[in-house]
C-alpha cells in the first residue's frame, strides 16, 4: 500500500504529531508513506520508517486562520501559492499512491484549496483510469464549529465528490462527530470510527533518551520521579500558561516538587529567555523533550493545554492532570474535550480567561486531593492500528 499524506499545522503542532504516530505504524506495517508537511519544520518529530517531503512552509498570521504567512512571514501571493502547489503535484506524480490522506481537509484548512482541490481532482482523473487511488480523510473527534452554514455546505459537497472515506480518530460512545458537524449524517456511509490515536512509549513515533537531542532545546537531564510537567504544546499560545505555573508553584502543595516546564517551539526567543531567568531552583524550563511520554509516566501531575494528543497521552499515562484549553479566535475544540473529560471526573480544568497564580494553585489541589484516573476510562484507543486497517480495507474493495 502506498500513501501519499498530507499534514499542515499552523499554530499548534498537534496535526503533525498524530499524523506521525499514523505515518509511523501505517510504515511499520508495511506501508510505503509518504507524508507531505506544510507547515514550519518542527525538530524532535520521529516519522519512523516513513518518509517526510517539506513543503514550502507556511503558517498563518493570527489565530482566526484566515490569511497564510510564508516562511518570511509575508502573506503568501498566488505565486508562493503556484508553486507550492505544483511542488505537490510533482510529488504526487512521483509517489504514484494507492490512497491519498488529506488531514482535516476537507473539514478544514480551507485556506489551502488552492492546493488540495488541483491534487484532488488529479486523483480522480488518474482513478478513472486504472481505479486508484482511493482518497480518504484523517480528521480528529471534535471540529471547530463554522459559524457560516455555507461553509458545512461546501464540506458535504467535496466529501461527496471527492471521498470515499472520512476517518474520525475518536470513540462514538464518549463523543460523536456529529456533535460538533451536525449534518455528519448525510455522509454516514463514509464515515468510519477508528478509536483514539494514543502514542505510548516504544509504539508509536520513536522517542530518544534524555541528552541524545543536548542543549536547551530539548532531551536535557534525567527526569526525576514524581515531578510536575507543564507542557504548552507547540507553544505559539502557550506563555500565559508557562507564567502562571511559575507564579502558581508556590502556592501548592508540590511546591518543593521538581517542575518541568516545557516551553514548545514556537513560544518567542523573548518570551523562553525570560521562564527560563525567572525559574527558581527546582524547575527547569526547555523547549521540549522527544521523551515527553516517558516524563508523564514519571511524573505527579500534568498541567497542559487541552490538545488532543497531549490528553490522550496524559490519561494513557494515568496520570493527575489540570488542563487549561485554549480558546482563542474560533476555538471551541479543547474546552468542549476539556469538559466532557472533566464531567467523567478524568481532569481538572482552568478556563483560559479565569487562569492566574490562585486559580490553577486550586485546580491543582483539587487534582491532588483525587486517586489518579484509572487510564482512558474504557474508551477505544486503537487508533492508529484500526487506521490501517480501514486504508487496506478500502483497497480491498477497490
Amino acid at each position: 500500500m502506498i500513501v501519499l499524506f498530507h499534514v499542515q499545522h499552523l499554530l499548534g503542532i498537534g496535526h503533525l504529531t498524530r499524523a506521525a504516530t499514523l505515518a509511523h505504524r501505517l510504515a511499520a506495517e508495511g506501508a510505503e508513506v509518504t507524508v507531505a508537511s506544510g507547515g514550519e519544520p518542527v525538530a524532535g518529530v520521529d516519522f519512523g520508517r516513513a518518509r517526510l517531503v517539506q513543503l514550502p512552509p507556511a503558517r498563518v498570521a493570527d489565530r482566526r486562520f484566515k490569511h497564510l504567512l510564508d516562511a518570511r512571514g509575508q502573506p503568501a501571493d498566488d505565486a508562493w501559492k503556484a508553486g507550492r502547489r505544483e511542488r505537490l503535484l510533482a510529488l504526487y506524480e512521483e509517489v504514484g499512491p494507492d490512497v491519498v490522506l488529506t488531514e482535516l481537509f476537507p473539514f478544514g484548512r480551507r485556506q489551502l484549496r488552492f492546493e488540495l482541490l488541483p491534487l484532488l481532482d488529479r486523483c480522480v482523473e488518474d482513478r478513472a483510469r486504472s481505479g486508484r487511488p482511493r482518497i480518504a480523510s484523517s480528521v480528529r473527534d471534535i471540529l471547530v464549529e463554522s459559524p457560516k452554514p455555507e461553509r458545512t455546505r461546501e464540506m458535504l459537497e467535496l466529501v461527496r465528490r471527492y471521498y470515499d472515506l472520512v476517518l474520525v480518530h475518536g470513540d462514538p460512545r464518549f463523543v460523536s462527530l456529529d456533535a460538533t458537524f451536525p449534518h455528519a449524517r448525510e455522509i454516514a456511509d463514509r464515515i468510519a470510527y477508528t478509536g483514539y490515536v494514543v502514542a505510548r512509549p516504544g509504539s508509536g513515533p520513536a522517542e530518544r533518551g534524555p541528552g541524545e537531542e543536548g542543549g536547551e532545546e530539548g532531551g536535557g537531564d534525567e527526569a526525576s520521579e514524581g515531578e510536575v510537567v507543564v507542557s504548552a504544546g507547540g507553544g505559539a499560545v502557550g506563555g500565559r500558561l508557562l507564567e502562571a505555573a511559575l507564579a502558581a508553584r508556590p502556592r501548592t502543595p508540590l511546591a518543593d516538587a521538581g517542575w518541568r516546564l516545557l516551553a514548545g517551539a514556537n513560544l518567542p526567543e523573548s518570551g523562553f529567555r525570560s521562564l527560563a531567568a525567572r525559574a527558581s531552583a527546582g524547575v527547569t524550563v526547555e523547549r521540549f523533550r522527544p521523551d515527553f511520554r516517558t516524563l508523564l509516566r514519571r511524573a505527579r501531575l500534568s498541567i497542559s493545554q487541552g490538545g488532543y494528543n497531549t490528553l490522550m497521552e496524559v490519561l494513557d499515562a494515568r496520570l493527575r492532570a489540570v488542563v487549561v484549553p485554549y480558546a482563542g479566535g474560533l476555538e471551541t475544540e479543547q474546552t468542549l474535550r476539556a469538559n466532557l473529560l472533566a464531567a467523567r471526573g478524568l481532569i481538572e480544568v482552568v478556563d483560559e480567561e479565569d487562569l492566574g497564580a490562585e486559580s490553577l494553585a486550586a485546580a491543582v489541589r483539587r487534582a491532588l486531593g483525587k486517586p489518579p484516573p484509572a487510564g482512558i476510562d474504557g474508551l477505544d484507543t486503537a487508533g492508529a492500528a484500526a487506521t490501517a486497517g480501514a486504508l487496506r480495507r478500502l483497497l480491498a474493495a477497490r
